[in-house]
């Protein structure tokens, strides 16, 4: 049968998505196990290959979206961590930057939260590189030893090590892993010339950390899934490519944001197939929504995000993730507003309706109440409980002086705005009109809120794909193995000798190279992309865009600069272009190694009549701005070409699309439903 397998675990479900060699694609949902993940992965596949007659194998790829990493961070769950550094930079955490969110003016009452490490656990250890790597002072195997003794002792096993300029010259940080295996081998090390070979100290050394402190975590996750997979896994990562788990376990910060990373790669390859190059994702889950941005096909990327208070520096989609799921709480404010997460019911016990012990109406409670979702889900595997979330309302409701209809209401209306607020982070602050991108909505509640969002934001459609609540999943089939590689080197442009940036290109080409060879892909199947990090003399930032293949030269360097001007007046409205005054710097040189694999190929759907009644099931009462008695349609008996005008409820297996009056939803020829005014 040779299957092709994707598993996304989310905070309430697990997502598994099969392909079979001919594009038929199968999709189910299990519950998550919060307390032990890899339980639900391996429920996930047993439930899968039971669906599909199918065993062990028949599998040929398994490819996985996991949020251990993530959770851990958000959850604050790094105790048990070490630091050593550089002899004098002991206080470089609790120094950290001067910024302060949202500006001084809005953060008076600000405190700088606790460091990832405290002063007690950092231990600094003798050894003195400059900015080119030229050793200044000898590394002191002495305090080294000093320092890992004291972490042996204390009990402390997972340990980073960041010594100053260690992204141009590592061998200090060598040694001093070499030291620690010696005195302390039971220790879960992360080095920053490994994790992040960049400049900037502070971010380098958080980074790190952070790689540390899910280290032990991840790698006994790993180990877990990989005796219960049906086939050799490969992890999702958040720079929108997989590697083998074995890969992963060297470097698990990589995995932060993984299922929303691959719920972006999966929106862009559906919206690409509808010939929708550029468009704004959002991914609706049980405990968050995530979105994101699709331009020409790739979603963007960045290097300056954070996992909770930690910034995190390692290449990831840019995505803007906020606390707008289905299980979202809906509680009141001490001054007596209504508010709506970003605390979550979860998955255990969820929400009111699910019936499994939840005291807080949740989201989802709302849409149950309004009858904008069934009184089952997945198919019936999941009753709700309608009375049980409508007594909860009520409670929560005469708190408020409403009734249960405008509570639920004004519920689902906080969501939807804390969801358009995301997409403006993402889009307006980035310097994009919202109104000139489609709205790819998936996810378990995605589509739930799509109509809402088209309004508060002007957008022109919204795409709903088949399956929505798989799509992340499905996303995971779609992704290229891939690893980056980058290479601080401060200069101006004037003074670039063309060998320097031909020497560090072809350095960590070799590594790519190296790291592919690994995952068993042969050199004709090896692509490499190089970008480059610059910036104008004096600024703080720096601004990355791609650069050619080719050799290095001077038709190269003016490429790039050009490629460079262009990108800071895209984002920031000006560039310096002909102004010798503001000369141009090079700063970073990166290669990201790329192992393509075979996207999945799905048959287009052949027209029907245009006429929806054959997917009409019968009717219920749904609130929209009053209860009327509203037409429900199954969505797998649409074809292409029909149209459903709302009041209406388009119900799927893993997901339901409410259609407010005044709005239109007709299937494509690949399945999406795209929703219109």
């Amino acid at each position: 049968m040779r299957l092709r397998i994707g598993i996304d675990t989310g905070g309430t479900f697990t997502d598994v998505v099969a392909l079979d060699a001919d594009g038929a694609l199968v999709t189910t949902k299990t519950p998550s196990t919060p307390a032990d993940p890899a339980a639900g992965f391996a429920a996930g596949v047993t439930k899968i290959l039971a669906l599909l007659g199918a065993g062990p194998g028949d599998v040929a790829a398994l490819c996985h979206g996991t949020t251990v990493a993530t959770n851990r961070l958000l959850e604050d769950r790094v105790d048990d961590l070490g630091f050593v550094t550089t002899e004098g930079f002991g206080a470089m955490l609790e120094i950290a930057r001067q910024s302060v969110p949202d500006g001084y003016g809005n953060s008076y009452f600000w405190v700088k939260p606790p460091r990832i490490v405290p002063a007690h656990r950092v231990r600094e250890v003798g050894g003195r590189l400059d900015h080119t790597g030229a050793e200044l002072r000898p590394f002191d195997e002495d305090s080294a030893v000093a320092a890992a003794r004291f972490f042996r002792d204390a009990g402390i096993r997972a340990i980073g090590v960041c010594f100053l300029h260690s992204y141009a010259d590592p061998s200090h940080e060598l040694a001093m892993r070499d030291v620690l295996a010696r005195e302390h081998p039971d220790a879960a090390v992360s080095l920053s010339c490994e994790v992040l070979r960049e400049y900037r100290e502070y971010e380098r050394s958080v980074t790190t950390l952070v790689d540390a402190a899910v280290k032990p975590a991840m790698t006994g996750y790993l180990a877990r899934i990989a005796e219960r997979a049906a086939a050799r896994p490969l992890v999702m990562k958040s720079n929108g490519g997989v590697l083998s788990a074995e890969e992963v376990a060297r470097q698990p910060i990589t995995t932060v944001l993984s299922g929303p990373a691959a719920g972006a790669l999966g929106a862009a390859h559906v919206a690409a197939r509808g010939g929708r190059g550029s468009v704004v994702t959002l991914d609706g889950g049980g405990t968050s929504t995530d979105v994101a941005v699709v331009l020409d096909g790739e979603p963007t990327l960045t290097t300056e995000g954070s996992i909770g208070r930690h910034p995190v520096k390692i290449p990831m989609i840019d995505i803007v993730t906020v606390g707008a799921g289905g299980g979202s709480v809906a509680w009141r404010s001490p001054d007596g507003a209504l508010k709506v997460g970003p605390r979550s019911a979860g998955a255990d016990p969820g929400p009111l309706c699910y019936g499994r012990g939840g005291t807080e109406a949740t989201v989802t409670d709302a849409h149950a109440v309004l009858g904008r979702v069934p009184p089952h889900l997945l198919g019936g595997e999941v009753p709700l409980d309608v009375a049980a979330a409508r007594a909860g309302l009520a409670a929560l409701a005469d708190d408020l002086g409403f009734t249960v209809e405008r509570a639920a209401a004004g519920i689902l209306e906080i969501s939807a705005w804390n969801q358009a607020n995301a997409i403006r982070r993402i889009t307006v602050k980035r310097g994009l009109d919202v109104r000139d991108y489609p709205l790819v909505a998936f996810g378990g509640s995605g589509p739930l809120l799509a109509c809402r969002l088209l309004d508060v934001l002007g957008l022109p459609v919204a795409l709903v794909p088949e399956n929505p609540g798989n799509l992340s999943a499905f996303g995971l089939l779609t992704v290229d193995v891939k690893n980056d590689y980058v290479r601080t080197r401060v200069v101006r442009d004037a003074e670039l000798d063309p060998a320097l940036p031909a020497a560090i290109y072809a350095e960590l080409e070799a590594e790519a190279a190296e790291a592919l060879a690994r995952e068993g892909f042969p050199p004709d199947r090896r692509r490499f992309a190089r970008s480059a990090d610059l910036r104008y003399y004096g600024q703080a930032f720096e601004v990355r865009v791609a650069a050619p293949a080719g050799p290095p030269d001077g038709a190269f360097r003016a490429e790039v600069v050009r490629r460079f001007h262009d990108a800071h007046e895209a984002l920031y409205g000006y560039c310096h272009r002909d102004d010798p005054r503001h000369p141009v710097e090079w700063v970073n040189l990166r290669v990201s190694g790329i192992g393509p694999i075979d996207r999945p190929r799905l048959a287009e759907r052949p027209p029907g009549d245009g006429d929806p009644s054959r997917a009409l099931t019968g009717a219920r009462r749904v609130y929209f701005d009053d209860w009327t008695d509203t037409p429900v349609y199954r969505r797998e008996k649409l074809a292409p070409g029909d149209a459903v005008t709302g009041p209406a409820v388009i119900e799927e297996f893993g997901s339901t699309l409410p259609l407010h009056p005044g709005f239109t939803a007709e299937l494509d020829g690949h399945g999406n439903l795209v929703v219109t005014r």
